[in-house]
């Protein structure tokens, strides 16, 4: 992301430039998802680039509310720039599992206060907020786990994983894996979770792809990771 200012494009502008990439059938296979755009994301990325960072107008395409226009926001916007509270509100109004994972990913990850965020979010009653608390877990799992009650984490996924809604238990099984892939000492136990429980376990995978089953993706990375 570009680390300047530039240009003095408008709203409508961009708008009308999103409105004119839109493509009814894009827009099809993401309603599927529960996304409701219909932008190439490759195109969108190309708009992102050309603009360069504005985040007086990354805000304004937020506030439209289009996903589209979100997701390009996401794109030109300075992460460090939004406090905590502009944050907690966004996610919030993210809606789509798109626009949230790209904002999960490319703002609060980089923005000062995403412990904080990461802790309250998780213990949020809304599961579709809990799922962001829990992707941002995987990521300190991954790569900070410090303070992190690992085990603890276990229990919470082997007691509400099973019937937990769609997106909090994806962030719920991708937390498992990552605990097992990460963590060796407890990865009998994430294992055996994942075998009892088996979520995802008949999920639809493409050929060359790993399956989201907890059990074969812990096996298929660490058989990789070993392999190097």
């Amino acid at each position: 992301m570009a680390a300047t200012e530039h240009s003095s494009t408008t709203v409508a502008e961009v708008m009308a430039e999103l409105a004119e990439l839109d493509d009814p059938k894009i827009r099809a296979v993401n309603l599927k998802h529960g996304d409701d755009h219909g932008v190439n994301l490759t195109k969108l990325r190309a708009v992102a680039k050309r603009l360069k960072t504005q985040q007086d107008l990354a805000r304004e395409l937020w506030d439209t509310g289009d996903s589209a226009a979100r997701l390009l926001a996401v794109l030109i916007c300075r992460p460090k720039a939004f406090d905590r509270d502009d944050l907690d509100a966004m996610l919030r109004a993210a809606r789509t599992p798109k626009v949230q994972d790209w904002l999960v990913n490319y703002v609060v990850k980089k923005n000062p206060h995403c412990e904080d965020l990461r802790a309250t979010w998780f213990a949020d009653p809304d599961p579709v907020v809990a799922s962001a608390g829990w992707e941002l877990t995987v990521d300190r799992v991954a790569k900070n786990p410090g303070d992190l009650d690992l085990p603890g984490l276990l229990d919470i996924i082997e007691a509400q994983m099973k019937d937990a809604p769609d997106r909090l238990q994806w962030a719920m099984n991708h937390c498992l894996a990552e605990i097992g892939i990460e963590h060796a000492d407890l990865r009998d136990r994430a294992i055996a979770i994942g075998e009892r429980l088996k979520v995802l376990e008949d999920y639809p995978t493409s050929p060359g792809c790993t399956s989201p089953f907890a059990p074969t993706w812990i096996a298929e990375i660490v058989r990789r990771r070993s392999a190097t």
